[in-house]
């Protein structure tokens, strides 16, 4: 074989055998230390004393001395393969007795010094540089010994002799590149163990005479067979093979790394199937030459599986059916034939006795097994990878499969199409895999009525749709990596159970899945596109609702994609108020906070008198605005007092002790009809005059004022002022309430004037007196000439 395949096969034993350690010698209190592949040239010294799984393999260590492991007491497993040891003293092992495992494989260890050393589980000498099998006379005394593995260019019988009482679970032996020169047939005879792998050289022709049936055996693996050379026609390993019918206990042969001819490959197997092996596995084949017709003899076997792994042909012309021939009416149970070219299988000529067929990673087309009627007892079929099309072919090839359950035709190229009609699957089949496929949503509409898991992950399925034929004994479901918006409800999935549905296009889960699926114990629902949003809150409390193990994947799966303030955060850290996502609430609340607070803001209105406030400093902003646009120095001219007032005399006592004080006090020009009319003159000219010449007129009105015929013609000469000027020289201050049926029809002008014309009103409250004042005085505020003054002055 080659040097590649022989450097996979070494790496591939090295990964079980790790695998292997972590299985069996695995302990929570374990403290393991990992410095594979970082370029040591020796045993680290800062190692902790703790340190119970040592992991040194990959380096260029070339010793191992008793100082550099001293410490380390507690040290139960030491990987040390693949550096560059060439000698090992067993005796620097002897302070570390709780050691179980140490594996020294890959180095090139020629000679070990023996001592009394550890009770070793697992010992692997293997690929070394050995002349002779490395077992010292004190490795009998390793009563718990499981696994050996041993190198050596030449094998004696006597060189086993210190382990025959031992009953050693799995022996590997690596078989130099110069073996073969002195060779012992007889040297394993004595050797005591259940398993034995046996490692060939590489890269040349079979010629060896060793004797493997050995009598405890159970399980045989030979590996690296080359034989391609026509003149012996393989005789010396078909020898070999022959002599396995001396071991009736043998149930369990392997061939690795085979390299021979199609004539040789068939005697192979004609010879393996008249022995007590039960299972036949034979891996990484590589075969040349042509193919002799000949009858297969499939009497007196004991074989019940045949496993074909990896086969590679280099012949182009080869009778690819008598090949099918042979496979097909062989009368096992089991049949595995993967990773080869095989375009196609034939039926078998009679009612065949395989329950298990593997036929993935071929070339099979969906042809296969058309209208073949002798598989009735068939219950197993992978078809995976191969060239599978129509799934209605599929279908139609199930048909009188009567006894299968179980199907794998995925990673395919697999369509359907409904108008093909044909969708009558075998009643039996139970387990469905049809992943990695192209198959779309009307693979619903064919589906075996009776199946129970059902896997549809990796395709091109963007809904499930509604009218489905009920499948009631669908338990399992695997949808992921498809393009699925929502999640199916189980309207037509009564006992569905488990449900896969990760990677799809799933934004905003219903929260009533939960609901419809009351027998769901298993949903795989992440890595979705969530959305965020209100919709999304529901889902999220239905999921703390339900059992945490449910749940699959939370909450470390289930994170936000949008919006993208949210992106990547975990969906149980997002919360949204209730307030925000349920609209009739939010208007409800807005609403009633509205109202509330209208009822407060009236409240404090009426208690703290706002709105009088409000008139009072509205009529001052007025006011003042009025002000501005007067010209002044043409009113300045002509006017003599401030303010004009009229009053009924009965409510003479608040006009002289409130009114004029508060007035006359910030210098305001008062025009009194008792002070201030001119004698001999009419009461109606006095009247007209003095309002002419005020720059305002305070009428005080109140019950009183209204009663009086004075105040009435007074009123009129200022509203009639009012019109002829222009000007805005009227100021209504109500001292009292007027009630409207209390005015007289002929005081219809202060009836007009008081529903047009914004009035002060005077306050009650004291605390309320300086706002009342300053709007006054805003009011009549105006400078007068100094000749303007003095006139005033001399009336006075």
């Amino acid at each position: 074989m080659t040097k590649t395949n022989s450097t996979t096969f070494h790496f591939a034993i090295i990964f079980m055998l790790l695998l292997e350690i972590k299985i069996q010698f695995s302990d929570a209190s374990d403290f393991f230390v990992d410095r594979s592949k970082t370029g040591l040239l020796h045993v680290p010294k800062d190692l902790s004393l703790k340190t119970t799984i040592l992991n040194i393999s990959q380096n260029y260590i070339s010793e191992l001395s008793a100082s550099d492991i001293l410490s380390l007491s507690k040290l139960r497993i030491l990987i040390i393969s693949h550096n560059r040891i060439q000698y090992l003293d067993i005796s620097v092992f002897k302070f570390n007795q709780e050691l179980e495992y140490l594996d020294l494989s890959h180095n090139m260890l020629e000679k070990i010094s023996c001592h009394q050393t550890v009770n070793l589980k697992h010992l692997d000498l293997s690929f070394n540089a050995f002349d002779f099998l490395p077992i010292c006379k004190e490795f009998g005394n390793m009563s718990q010994l499981q696994f050996l593995g041993l190198s050596a260019t030449q094998l004696q019988k006597s060189s086993v002799l210190p382990i025959t009482h031992l009953h050693i679970n799995k022996v590997l032996l690596v078989l130099g590149d110069s073996y073969g020169e002195k060779e012992d047939a007889e040297s394993l005879q004595d050797l005591n163990t259940e398993s034995l792998h046996i490692v060939f050289p590489t890269r040349k022709e079979f010629h060896f005479i060793l004797d493997v049936s050995i009598s405890t055996a159970v399980s045989l693996e030979l590996s690296n067979i080359k034989c391609v050379l026509h003149n012996n026609g393989c005789s010396y390993f078909l020898n070999v093979l022959s002599k396995l019918q001396k071991n009736s206990r043998l149930s369990n042969l392997t061939l690795n790394n085979i390299e021979t001819t199609w004539y040789s490959f068939i005697t192979i197997l004609q010879l393996v199937w008249h022995t007590s092996i039960e299972y036949f596995s034979i891996a990484n084949v590589k075969l040349q030459g042509h193919l002799d017709l000949r009858d297969f003899d499939y009497s007196n076997t004991s074989m019940k599986t045949l496993s074909i792994h990896q086969v590679v042909s280099d012949t182009l012309h080869l009778p690819q059916s008598y090949i099918y021939k042979i496979f097909s009416n062989m009368n096992i149970q089991n049949f595995t034939v993967t990773g080869t070219p095989m375009v196609h299988m034939v039926c078998p000529s009679q009612m065949s006795p395989f329950l298990h067929l593997d036929f993935s990673n071929n070339l099979l087309t969906d042809m296969v097994f058309s209208n073949c009627g002798n598989l009735a007892r068939l219950e197993t079929l992978s078809l995976q990878m191969n060239r599978l099309k129509k799934l209605a072919n599929i279908v139609h090839m199930t048909k009188e499969m009567k006894s299968l359950q179980q199907l794998d035709i995925s990673q395919n190229s697999l369509s359907y199409d409904e108008n093909e009609g044909y969708c009558f699957w075998t009643i039996s089949l139970l387990s469905l895999n049809m992943s990695s496929n192209i198959l779309t949503d009307s693979v619903f509409r064919c589906l075996p009525p009776r199946i129970k898991v059902l896997d549809l992950h990796n395709n091109r399925i963007r809904s499930i749709p509604t009218d489905v034929t009920s499948l009631d004994t669908l338990q399992e479901l695997n949808v992921a990596s498809n393009s699925l918006a929502h999640l199916p409800g189980c309207g037509s999935f009564s006992s569905l159970s488990v449900l896969t549905i990760d990677y799809n296009a799933i934004s905003n889960p219903s929260a009533h899945f939960f609901q419809s699926c009351q027998k769901i114990r298993s949903i795989r629902a992440g890595n979705n596109p969530f959305r965020c949003t209100c919709e999304l809150r529901e889902f999220t409390q239905s999921i703390g609702q339900v059992a945490s193990e449910v749940v699959e994947g939370w909450p470390d799966s289930y994170k936000c994609d949008y919006p993208e303030s949210y992106r990547g955060t975990l969906l149980k850290d997002f919360h949204v108020s209730p307030l925000s996502c349920n609209t009739a609430l939010l208007i409800v609340t807005i609403g009633v906070t509205g109202l509330v607070f209208a009822v407060i803001v009236t409240i404090l209105c009426i208690y703290f008198d706002l709105p009088w406030y409000l008139r009072m400093v509205c009529q001052w902003t007025q006011t003042r605005h009025r002000a501005r646009n007067i010209n002044l120095d043409k009113l300045q001219r002509t006017l003599q007092f401030h303010v004009f007032i009229s009053y009924s005399g009965h409510d003479s006592a608040w006009v002289k002790n409130e009114l004029v004080p508060n007035l006359e006090k910030e210098n305001i020009r008062i025009c009194l009809h008792e002070r201030n009319f001119v004698p001999g003159k009419s009461i109606v000219e006095n009247i007209i005059n003095c309002i002419e010449k005020s720059y305002k007129s305070i009428f005080v009105l109140s019950p009183n004022f209204v009663q009086s015929e004075w105040c009435h013609y007074e009123l009129y000469f200022a509203h009639h002022h009012l019109f002829h000027e222009g000007s805005n020289n009227l100021i209504l201050i109500l001292l009292e309430p007027i009630p409207n049926y209390s005015i007289p029809s002929s005081y219809h002008k202060l009836k007009s004037l008081m529903a047009q014309r914004t009035y002060l009103e005077w306050p009650k409250e004291k605390s309320k007196h300086g706002l009342f004042w300053a709007n006054l005085r805003a009011c009549i505020h105006i400078k007068l000439m100094k000749q303007a003054k003095e006139i005033a002055h001399t009336y006075i």
